[in-house]
Parts: C-alpha cells; structure tokens; sequence
C-alpha cells in the first residue's frame, strides 16, 4: 500500500484518526437520537389531543415531557462531544498544514523567495489554509449531522408511510442537482477572490514598508489611488464569491420543502383512514416534523458542496507547497570533523560581468581559524555564504571527501553560519538559541560572555526579545545568535563579523573561547577589525577586484601593503595590538 504523504488529504484525516474515532461514536450517537425529537413532538400533540378528550391526565404529560428532557440531555451531550472533537481535529490540521508551509518558506532557498508573490503566500499560509481546514472539517461534520442523520430519518419515514416516503423524497435530490451544476462557477468565483486577496495583501505591504518614501516623493496619492483599485477590486470579487455560495441556500431549502405539501394532502388522508395508512395524530405530527428536519437537512447537504468546492479551490493552491514540504531535507547529525579544501574558488553575481572573487584556492585542517578581510564591499560576505551553497560557484569546495554545492553533496550537518544581521525572532532568548533543540543553553551562554546579561533580566534566559530582537543592544544580539550557532554544532562554522557590536575586552573573551571550541572545527572569521588576526592561523585579503592572497598575518603585514595600511590604521586608533 503507497504511504500517504502531506500533499494528500488523506494523510490529514489518516493523522487524527484517533480524534475521527471519538467524533464517529459521538456522531452516530448524536444523530441516531435525532429521532427522539420527531417522534416526542407526535406523543405530545397526541397526549394533548388525548387530554382534552379525557383519555389522559396531565401528569402523564409532565412524565412523558421529564422523559423527553432526559433524552434531550443525552443527546446533545454526544452532540458537545462530537463538536468538540471536531474543533480539535480542524486545528490539529490547520496546525500541521502551517508547520509544513513555514517550513517550506523557510528552506526555500533567498533568490526563490526574492522572486515571489509575498501577498500570494501570505494568502496562501493564512487564508488558503483556513479555508481549506474548514472545508474539512464541514465535510467531516456533515457526514453524520447531514448523512447519518437524513439516512435515520429516511428509514423512520419508511417504516411510517413508504409510499408517501418515496413520494416527497424527489424533491431533495433536485437540490442537490442544482448545487452541483453550479460548483464550477462556485470555484471558479472563489478562486476570483483568492486571486484578489493575494494582491490586496501584496499592495497593503508595499505600502507599508514604502510609506515614508512614497511620502517624501509626493507619491502618496498615486499610491492611495491604485490601492483604492485593488480594494474595490477585491471587494466585488469577494462579494461575487460569498453571493454564488450563501444566496442559494434559500432556494435550495424551497426545493427541499415542496414535499411538505404531499405530506399534509397523504398524511391527511391517512389519518381520516383513507390514504395508505392508518394514522393518529401522534404518527401525523412525527412525520411531518420528521420530514421538515430532512428537507433542511437536505439543503444544508446542497451547501455543502459549495463549501467544498472552496476548500478545493484553496488546496489546489497550497497543494504544492505541502507536498513539498514533504520532500525537505530532515534534520542532519552533525559531520564528523574533516580537512577543508578550496579549489580555485569563484563567484559572480547573475548578469554581472566583474567577479566578486576568483581563482581563490586554500585548505585548513580541524583546530585552524582563518580570517578574512579586505576594503569595504570586498565580498567578504559573499564569500562566507559561498560554503552554504544557495548559490552556483564555480571551483570546488571539498569537506574531507564530500565536494559542497553545485548539485553536490548539501551542507547540512557541515556548516554552521552566523550573518552579519542576527535574525532574530519574536520569542524568548533560549527559543532563538534552542531551535527545538534540547541541552543546557548556559555552556554557549557563557562562551559569547552573554550569562552575565541573562541573570540581570527578570525573566533570565525565558525573557521576550521582541521582533527581531528590539528589546536587546545590537551587541546582545550579535552575541545571541552566535550562540546559537555555537548551540548547533558543526565541523564548519563561518561567523560574518561577530564582535562588530562587542567593546575589545568582551571580543578578546568571546575568541579565547571559540581557540578552545575550536580544537576538532574550522572557523572562518569575517571581519573588518584586525585586532586578533595575529593571532589567526590564515589570513585571507580580498582586494575588491576579484584578486585575493591567502597568507598568515605577519605575511600579508610583510608583503600587502593595503592590509598593512588597514592594520596600521586600527592599531593608532587602538583597535590592533601589532606583535
């Protein structure tokens, strides 16, 4: 049998099979005991008839209406049961579908996500999911409210009148027929609106993040105005879209209720004695009763399908995504420490003609650090992010004997990577550096000299960092995220500009503990001060045109004269000690 997969509906209701379990036996329940309200609507009419004829006490009343209280009580007991069961089944889906897309978003390599729609995948995140789960979840609640329930009442119908029955059950099919010739243009407006949705939001975006240069430029204006468009335009599709799906339901219900005339005209003569059956008030009174619960049954199984054919809309949209998902890279060990080769290294950026580096070739063993510098915009950045291989380079880089990049092996479990910006999240400090990874946070902690700054919070290590990590210095975030690299390990770690936003003292501490992490790893250090790279075992200089030369400090201070000027330069100004 072929597994199921995340780009299958299946796979969802496969996953909460348990819950589906509890709302089937909730469900049969709750929609067998329907029955009880027809059928105690006819005893009533018939004990009330009975009362005033003198055949019946009210205190037969009062047991008979005790009686149907308590069957009441159980009944909608398993109806609370089904509902909330169902409610944990649509969010337990619409959990996992989200999960699954944002961490599809979040592999998705930059220059794919450059190149999207950012309002069409908020759209499709938020509002596809959304639609798409309760799709489901209507479809999982009808088939017993809808389902179960119509199929007891065409059996109790039966067993009153089967002729009248098989009469008055033409007309509930005829809804249905009508709902389904119009689902293609159910879907089709329904797409319309998400279509719309998905720009709306883009243009919303733009003109929030552009606001202030759109008011300095005196493009305010224009800019309402297309915005204007976009909601109007959004706002008749909507409108189109909620008009086919919830103003039919009405017409359906009429269909549906036509049969009530028959019932009156058969049902009549059956209690004269003169129609198919012999009827008494009470089995006249829970047919008719019984009969108008399943015609408004029946047209809230027309709207159902136009409820699907949403849900439809939006999951051939998020579709892809999730399955997707299902094909990402699990979660890697990390790799076992290795020599570090670079072979004639190069990198230029799509449609440029001027390489940012080339023809660069080194190699490091286990326990070297290398430093890499140059002018400003040298390409030191690019460089670092060269060993993720988000990008084709040309050269090899091998890790032992696994070549990274360019088709080849991925490095996951290899390389570990600190940007120049923290990227920080909205959650609290251990959050950003755990990453759902399990240990004790204190060791790496003490390693970026961040303990100390912990214990003074209020909240330690659980205290909010805010977006991006607003509520820290640039110096705590800097350090935040190294110790989040340094929480993962990796035989490869490549740190762009680490210390900028840390005083001398606190990065001379911060690198004495990385020379002893660094015992079994490689690491690459980025930077603009030079005031350690004495103590480096390599040093790179990127000259800003593409040339490089890779040496140790006391060679390059020898034989490069920009990287001699440079040193020079921080050591008067205090930045660098020159042994």
């Amino acid at each position: 049998m072929k597994r199921l997969g995340p780009g299958s509906v299946s796979y969802y209701f496969y996953h909460e099979k348990k819950f589906l379990l509890i709302v089937t036996l909730s469900g049969i329940l709750y929609n067998i005991g329907m029955i009880a309200g027809p059928w105690f609507d006819g005893q009533l009419a018939q004990y009330l008839y009975d009362i005033f004829g003198g055949t019946r006490t009210a205190s037969d009343m009062y047991a008979l209406c005790l009686c149907y209280a308590l069957v009441i009580v159980g009944v909608q007991g398993a109806r609370y049961v089904k509902r909330l069961y169902v409610r944990k089944f649509a969010n337990n889906i619409s959990l996992a579908m989200k999960d699954r897309i944002y961490q599809h978003l979040v592999q998705t390599p930059k220059r794919d996500m450059e190149q999207a729609d950012t309002g069409a995948l908020m759209t499709k995140v938020i509002s596809d999911i959304d639609t798409c789960v309760e799709g489901m979840r209507k479809f999982t609640t009808e088939i017993f409210d809808t389902g179960v329930v119509m199929m007891t009442y065409i059996v109790m119908l039966l067993c009153y009148d089967w002729r009248l029955t098989l009469c008055v059950l033409v007309f509930p099919p005829i809804a249905y027929a009508l709902a389904n010739s119009l689902r293609r243009l159910v879907a089709t407006t329904a797409a319309r609106s998400k279509e719309s949705s998905g720009a709306l939001s883009g243009m919303t975006l733009d003109r929030i993040s552009n606001a202030l240069t759109y008011r300095v430029y005196g493009e305010e204006a224009v800019q309402d105005r297309r915005y204007e468009t976009y909601l109007a335009d959004y706002e008749k599709k909507m409108i189109l879209a909620n008009l086919w799906e919830n103003t039919l339901q009405p017409i359906y219900k009429v269909i549906a209720m036509i049969g009530t005339v028959l019932v009156i005209w058969f049902g009549g003569h059956n209690v004269q004695g003169t129609g198919w059956e012999n009827w008494d008030i009470a089995a006249f009174s829970t047919y008719l009763a019984c009969f108008i619960k399943l015609a408004t049954k029946s047209s809230h199984a027309a709207k159902l399908f136009n409820a699907i054919q949403k849900a439809q809309v939006s999951w051939q949209r998020i579709q892809p995504h999730l399955q997707a998902a299902a094909e990402l890279r699990q979660p890697v060990p990390p790799a076992a420490p290795a020599e570090l080769t670079v072979r004639h290294l190069s990198f230029t950026y799509p449609g440029s003609a001027n390489p940012i580096f080339r023809d660069l070739s080194f190699s490091a063993k286990p326990g070297t650090l290398i430093g890499v510098t140059g002018p400003v915009a040298c390409g030191k950045s690019t460089l670092g992010q060269a060993f993720l291989c988000e990008n084709p380079h040309g050269g090899q880089i091998f890790f032992g004997t696994k070549e990274l990049g360019n088709g080849h092996t991925a490095p996951d479990g290899i390389v570990g990577y600190c940007g120049h910006d923290a990227e920080l999240f909205a959650a609290t400090i251990e959050e950003n550096i755990r990453l759902g990874l399990p240990g004790d946070i204190g060791t790496v902690l003490k390693m970026v000299c961040m303990d100390q700054d912990c214990a003074t919070f209020p909240a330690g290590t659980q205290t909010p960092i805010g977006e991006g990590g607003q509520r820290l210095s640039g110096g705590q975030q800097a350090r935040i995220a190294l110790a989040r690299t340094l929480f993962h390990p990796r035989p490869l770690l490549i740190l762009d500009d680490p210390f900028a936003a840390v005083d001398m003292a606190t990065e001379q501490m911060i690198f004495d503990n990385l020379r002893r992490l660094g015992s079994d790893r490689i690491i690459l250090l980025l930077s603009h001060r030079l005031s350690l790279f004495p103590k480096l075992d390599q040093v790179i200089w990127l000259n800003g045109d593409g040339t490089a030369v890779v040496s140790t400090h006391e060679g390059l201070y020898a034989s490069c004269p920009a990287y001699r000027d440079l040193y020079d330069l921080q050591h008067a100004q205090g930045g660098a000690i020159h042994e």
